[in-house]
């Protein structure tokens, strides 16, 4: 499943789908941002 930036996810472990880039969202309410590292919009859930 992938995830879109400014879906709440929830808490947890996402990669970039293009560059493999890690984002980590502490909180259930916060939003997946742009890729920090190439500006992708999608991440897959790794823990």
């Amino acid at each position: 499943m992938t995830y879109r930036t400014g879906e709440k996810p929830g808490k947890g472990l996402y990669q970039c789908t293009k560059c493999h880039q890690l984002v980590r969202l502490d909180d259930d309410s916060d939003k997946l941002p742009p890729c920090p590292k190439c500006d992708n919009t999608e991440y897959r859930k790794i823990g």
